[in-house]
């Protein structure tokens, strides 16, 4: 294969294949945040255009950083929306995260952005990333390589997670812990056995299906944990929280000493 900056579905094949894997959040904008990620050793970062700070201007300059280390960019869109899922996909991402999707209806609707007609209504040209600017048209075949996370973060979602499970394309099911703890009633209480019986309730419904199943987590012992517990897309935190809770310990150890 051509040398390349993208990632071709390695990153989708080593989920399927059930391998763990740990990555990080990106929501400070800045492709040089994603490189030092890149550069720590996660498997994937994940470039946030819901609740990050920046658009998609951020993901052309993102992906070729983080790939210089053979890490993949996945990007979480700000919506399903057709235009905003093809403009990620043409700049060479590795997956899509979908988020607030409740029905098993509205993901297969999303999926079909991913996909080429005549399986689904991405819109096709090959003057761009994806198709290394018109070397490679072939890549119009390879569609199958982008990696689809689905976020489960309601009450409605998760009534219906082991339908968007079966879904051909929903390769990750994704908890959104602040969002599902909200919905189900028990806001941030991440004990509450309503929200421990729904993270099982996704883990199991992803092994069922052989998909796999990611959650996010605000440090290294808590990833540890769930990755024990089977999860196999875990992100922990995101260059943002991880430099602040970093600065906030250096600084209280040096206060400390006065």
């Amino acid at each position: 294969m051509t040398r390349s900056i993208l990632d071709h579905g390695r990153l989708r094949a080593r989920l399927a294949a059930g391998e763990p894997t740990v990555g990080t959040f990106v929501g400070s904008a800045s492709p040089v945040a994603a490189e030092v990620c890149a550069a720590a050793g996660v498997d994937w970062v994940l470039l946030d255009l819901e609740h990050g700070a920046g658009g998609e201007e951020q993901v052309r300059t993102t992906v070729p950083a983080t790939a210089a280390y053979g890490v993949p960019t996945v990007v979480r869109v700000e919506s399903a929306a057709r235009i905003r899922i093809g403009r990620v996909l043409d700049l060479g991402v590795a997956g899509v995260m979908l988020p607030r999707l409740d029905t098993a209806a509205e993901v297969r609707e999303a999926l079909r952005h991913l996909r080429y007609p005549p399986a689904g209504d991405r819109g096709v040209a090959t003057y761009n990333r994806a198709c290394r600017f018109g070397l490679d048209p072939a890549a119009l075949d390879r569609e199958g390589e982008i990696l689809g996370v689905i976020q489960i973060e309601s009450a409605s979602a998760l009534g219906q997670v082991e339908e968007i499970a079966a879904l051909d394309g929903a390769d990750v099911l994704f908890v959104g812990p602040r969002d599902l703890s909200h919905d189900l009633g028990v806001p941030g209480d991440f004990t509450a056995p309503v929200y421990r019986e729904a993270l099982e309730r996704v883990r199991k419904a992803a092994a069922d299906r052989g998909k796999a199943c990611g959650l996010l987590v605000p440090d290294g012992r808590a990833a540890a944990a769930q990755l024990a517990e089977g999860w196999t897309f875990v992100g922990i935190g995101s260059d943002t929280t991880l430099l602040a809770a970093a600065v906030s310990a250096a600084l209280g150890e040096a206060r400390a000493q006065r």
